[in-house]
């Protein structure tokens, strides 16, 4: 169904409207889709355990039908009503890390359908920690889907406009609670193996969910460069994050990677992503720096907002630096290299 018009109402966290939360609420228990924030990227929410509103986000999304949808809990009781199956794990990351930016996977009840988990016999489980998202979960139902509200394949928003630019006529409404605190989308931890794996990296790093459960696995297909080897998450052997320019990331030596993308920066239709430490590094091109390599969550923060930046101002190529390190830095060269297609450059092998 097309929606005419698209409601984008602003929210206050320190006071929140309940009059705004109890119309996204009837929204979603009448089977329709809303947009809201989360402390990791705008959501974009249905009833998770209705096919038909499920099928809608999907359609909406224009998201391929076997990539699961996370669903969104307020509270711990309501684990129990979708999971099958609660280990000791998931009680200790609960613990540490709910409400919080982890998805954990549980093998599922009846009640949550096939077309809210693609057809898998699991279920993903996240409880935000924003209190916006909290209250919209509340009043929809107790257990929201909500993938990132983006046109799937494109950068995920972290601002309400963002998802006005992809879902304006699509959706009801966007409730605006302004820009997201962290920028990347959750870390998802499969807990129906005997050794906890991680399908996707994120703000929640591998260190720290070993800290909590000692052993932990990173699926091999995150890891590998074998391009027959498949991440064992549906959605991640899709594109994601993608701007529309060709985007490149090129790793190195940080002289050598300035040598390399300054060689290549002829003009304005050139982009370069860049840190507040290298940013002097480069001559030309369309300059955006994305962060400091001393608070990597800055660098999370602001990753989708640049590439989207990027679309506005209509360059057609982007050299990117490297972000990689044992953190977080993890997570965000994750997104990024999916938003590259994988195309990596070593400046030091490329002198000329």
């Amino acid at each position: 169904m097309i929606i005419l018009h698209t409601k984008v109402i602003k929210i206050d966290r320190e006071q929140i409207d309940a009059s705004v939360i109890s119309e996204a609420g009837q929204i979603l228990k009448e089977g329709g889709l809303v947009a809201f924030p989360t402390e990791t990227v705008y959501g974009l929410g249905a009833n998770a355990l209705d096919e038909e509103a499920a099928a809608k986000v999907y359609a909406a999304k224009g998201r391929p039908s076997d990539n699961p949808l996370i669903v969104h809990i307020a509270d711990m009781e309501s684990l129990a009503g979708i999971a099958r199956q609660v280990p000791e794990a998931a009680h200790k990351l609960a613990e540490a890390f709910w409400p919080g930016p982890l998805t954990m996977i549980f093998p599922k009840k009846e009640a949550v359908p096939c077309g809210t988990t693609g057809g898998l016999a699991t279920v993903a489980v996240r409880m935000p920690s924003d209190e916006i998202a909290r209250a919209v979960i509340r009043s929809g139902g107790g257990y929201i889907a909500a993938p990132s509200a983006n046109t799937s394949g494109r950068p995920s928003p972290t601002l309400a406009a963002h998802v006005k630019e992809d879902m304006d006529g699509k959706i009801p409404l966007i409730l605006d609670g302004g820009p997201v605190q962290i920028g990347l989308e959750s870390t998802i931890v499969d807990l129906t193996e005997e050794i906890p794996v991680i399908l996707r990296p994120g703000y929640i790093t591998l260190e720290m969910i070993k800290g909590v459960l000692g052993e932990v696995k990173m699926d091999q297909g995150l890891l590998s460069e074998d391009p027959l080897v498949h991440p064992k998450a549906p959605g991640m052997k899709y594109r994601h994050y993608a701007p529309r320019a060709d985007l490149k990331v090129v790793e190195g030596p940080a002289k050598d990677v300035a040598a390399y993308i300054n060689r290549r920066a002829a003009d304005r239709k050139t982009g370069i992503i860049c840190t507040e430490e290298t940013r002097h590094c480069y001559a030309c091109g369309m300059i955006k720096c994305v962060g400091t390599r001393t608070d990597e969550r800055s660098v999370a923060e602001h990753l989708y907002e640049v590439l989207r930046a990027f679309d506005e101002e209509g360059v057609e190529a982007i050299y990117s630096e490297s972000f990689d390190s044992p953190g977080l830095g993890q997570a965000i060269m994750n997104r990024l290299l999916k938003a590259a297609g994988h195309q990596r450059i070593d400046a030091s092998k490329e002198k000329s």
